[in-house]
């Protein structure tokens, strides 16, 4: 390639963003030293409304659009995103041009004083924004009084010190370790008791349609199982039409020779979860995961979400 070929690569400006992009810059200067290449952050909707639950300002691209709109009009070259922030449905001029290597993708608990999820006090106080997350953690326990807690990670370990009430939260354990804090995670949670968010824990790359020397550049970052789980996890989820305001969850794997995918959609309160899992081929993983998502709708889904969506909708 040209040794004067530079790339412009555009990411959120919170530093698990700005780590995660690092992770990328650094994987593209190993594969080709000659390209220069230039970061910018900026800031999404997603990062400056904090006074909202997500589920209270929309799910479509909060953090994803600006750095789209950056694409769109040529200021950058490629977006690098948490893949669980990306909407299933992309704009037409854009493609995932890549899904790195995927991090550990279940959750973590991060307690105050080290007490396990199992062990806390009936009425304690946890924190999280996602309702994935409320729905399985008051299914698991429904005497916790779950709240949401909203802000990037500084944010929120910030606030759980800083609060009387609250006894921990509930974070992606995937950016609990880009950040260096493993100390700080009291446990991962099973995900027998919480399944993920689709996508959890893999970066992807976004880029434009019809650019062959991007498509190149980024397959070159591409890990072949964390594409293939995580594109049959979106398969489900774009069939369930749920942005990452609705309780679903999926966890896509080969296991002992098996290409398996589980889902979940959960009720809001936790009362009600429709939890299930299929063995697929793993050359068609988008089929397994059109597959279950009917399955699940079958044995109820399709009632818990019109119930999320129509609660949505009264605000």
């Amino acid at each position: 390639m040209a040794v004067d070929t530079s790339i412009l690569i555009i990411t959120r400006a919170s530093d698990l963003a700005r780590k995660q992009t690092d992770l990328v810059h650094r994987h593209l200067l190993d594969l080709h030293p000659d390209i220069h290449f230039q970061i910018n952050a900026v800031s999404t909707k997603g990062d400056e409304v904090l006074d909202k639950p997500l589920a209270k300002i929309g799910d479509k691209g909060l953090f994803t659009q600006a750095l789209e709109e950056a694409l769109l009009y040529g200021d950058a070259d490629m977006a690098v995103h948490s893949l669980k922030d990306l909407p299933t449905q992309l704009p037409k001029e854009m493609k995932i041009g890549a899904v790195c290597k995927r991090e550990n993708l279940r959750d973590a608990f991060v307690s105050k004083d080290g007490t396990k999820l199992a062990d806390l006090p009936k009425g304690a106080t946890v924190g999280t924004s996602s309702l994935r997350r409320r729905s399985q953690l008051l299914a698991f326990r429904p005497d916790l009084n779950v709240v949401d807690m909203r802000g990037n990670l500084n944010t929120r370990w910030r606030k759980l010190h800083e609060s009387d009430e609250m006894a921990g939260l509930i974070l992606a354990a995937a950016g609990l370790l880009r950040m260096g804090w493993e100390e700080r995670i009291t446990e991962f949670i099973d995900t027998d008791i919480m399944l993920p968010a689709v996508g959890q824990g893999a970066i992807a790359v976004e880029i434009r349609q019809g650019d062959p020397f991007m498509d190149q550049l980024t397959a070159e970052l591409t890990d072949a199982d964390a594409w293939r789980d995580t594109m049959c996890e979106r398969a489900l989820l774009r069939r369930l039409e749920g942005g990452c305001q609705v309780p679903i969850g999926a966890y896509a794997r080969m296991d002992d020779g098996d290409f398996i995918l589980e889902g979940m959609i959960g009720s809001l309160d936790g009362t009600r979860i429709v939890r299930d899992g299929l063995i697929g081929d793993p050359a068609d993983p988008e089929g397994l995961g059109n597959a279950l998502a009917e399955r699940l709708l079958d044995k109820g889904g399709d009632e818990i979400l019109a119930e999320v969506r129509a609660a949505e909708a009264e605000g």
